[in-house]
C-alpha cells in the first residue's frame, strides 16, 4: 500500500499501555479485547508481575497493548520492580490507557499513578472507568466529574471489562488515535510471549486461586523443560514452584500432595487449551528464601 494508491485507506498502528492500580481489571480487559486468554487474572491484587503484550488485528489498524503490573507503593524489591515495569511502559507507547476501579477506589495508588502521567499532551491519555456494572449511575457521574478535574484526559469512557460493556467503543477510540504506520506483527500473532512463559503464568494463576494468605505473593513459577512431541500429540512440562519458607512449601504440597495435584490439574487444563495438545505436567516445589527481596533471585526467576 502506498500513497500513490488513489483508493487506498491509510493503515494505522501503535502501542497502548494499560496502566492502573492493582486489581482494576487490566488483564481482564486485555483478554476481553483479544477474545483469548494470554494474561492471568485473579481477584487478588498484584497478580500481573510482567509486561504482557497483546496484538489486536483490525482491517485498517493494528493495536498493540501492553498490560502492566499495578502501580502501588511498596518496600518489597519485587513490588518495586513491578512498578518500574509499569512506569517504563508509559514512555514506550503512543497511547496511555489509564484504568480505575469504579467500585473500589484506591486513593494512594491512584495518587501515585497521577504523579507518573506525562505533564504534556504530546501523547493522548485515555481514562477507562472499569466495573461500571457494580456502581449506580449517580456515583459513576460523580467519578467522571472528579477525574476530569484531576487530569486533562483526552477522553473518559466508562466500561465493564467483565461484561464487555463499551469495550468495542473503547477499541474504536484507540484506533482513531493511532498514528499512521505499518503493522508490527503478522496477522496470526496475538502475543510475543513464549508458550513456556504463559504456561508458567497459568500455573501461578492456579496458585492464586487455590491457596490463601501470603502463599500467592510469596510464590513464583519457572519452567525447567517444555518439550513438544508432535508425533504423540503431547507436550511435556516440568515446572518449579518457588516459595520463601518451608512452611509455605508444605501448604503448596498439601496433605498427601493434594494441593499440588489440584494446582497441576487445573493448570494442565488451561495449558492444553493454549497448546491444542495433551499436556503432561510435573510440578516441583523449591524453597528460595526471601526471593522476593533478593535482586539476584528476582533476575534468576525472570523479574529482571
Amino acid at each position: 500500500m502506498t500513497k500513490k494508491d488513489a483508493g487506498a485507506t491509510t493503515f494505522k498502528s501503535g502501542f497502548t499501555a494499560i496502566i492502573g492500580a492493582p486489581n482494576v481489571g487490566k488483564s481482564t480487559l486485555l483478554n476481553r479485547i483479544l477474545e483469548d486468554k494470554i494474561a492471568i487474572v485473579s481477584p487478588r491484587p498484584q497478580t500481573t508481575r510482567n509486561r504482557i503484550l497483546g496484538v489486536v488485528h483490525r482491517p485498517q489498524s493494528q493495536i498493540i497493548f501492553l498490560d502492566t503490573p499495578g502501580i502501588h507503593k511498596s518496600e518489597k524489591a519485587l513490588n518495586r520492580k513491578m512498578v518500574e515495569t509499569a512506569i517504563a511502559a508509559i514512555g514506550d507507547v503512543e497511547i496511555i490507557l489509564v484504568m480505575i476501579d469504579a467500585a473500589k477506589p484506591d486513593p494512594a495508588s491512584e495518587s501515585l499513578l497521577l504523579e507518573k502521567l506525562p505533564g504534556n499532551r504530546r501523547k493522548p491519555v485515555i481514562l477507562a472507568i472499569n466495573k461500571i456494572d457494580k456502581v449506580k449511575k449517580p456515583d459513576l457521574l460523580h467519578l467522571m466529574d472528579h477525574w476530569s478535574k484531576a487530569y486533562p484526559f483526552a477522553e473518559i469512557i466508562p466500561i465493564s471489562a467483565t461484561e464487555g460493556a463499551q469495550v468495542p467503543e473503547l477499541i474504536n477510540l484507540l484506533e482513531n488515535l493511532l498514528p499512521e504506520g505499518p503493522p508490527y506483527f503478522p496477522e496470526d500473532m496475538i502475543t510475543d510471549m513464549p508458550e513456556r512463559f504463559v504456561a508458567a503464568e497459568m500455573i501461578r494463576e492456579k496458585i492464586f486461586a487455590l491457596t490463601g494468605q501470603e502463599i500467592p505473593f510469596s510464590s513464583a513459577v519457572t519452567i525447567e523443560s517444555f518439550a513438544e512431541d508432535a508425533d504423540r500429540g503431547l507436550v511435556s512440562i516440568h515446572a518449579v514452584i518457588h516459595v520463601e519458607r518451608e512452611s509455605q512449601k508444605g501448604i503448596i504440597i498439601g496433605k498427601g500432595g493434594a494441593m499440588l495435584k489440584a494446582v497441576g490439574q487445573a493448570a494442565r487444563i488451561e495449558i492444553e487449551r493454549m497448546v491444542g495438545m495433551k499436556v503432561f505436567l510435573k510440578l516441583f516445589v523449591r524453597v528460595e528464601k526471601n526471593w522476593s527481596n533478593d535482586a539476584r533471585a528476582l533476575r534468576r526467576l525472570g523479574y529482571s
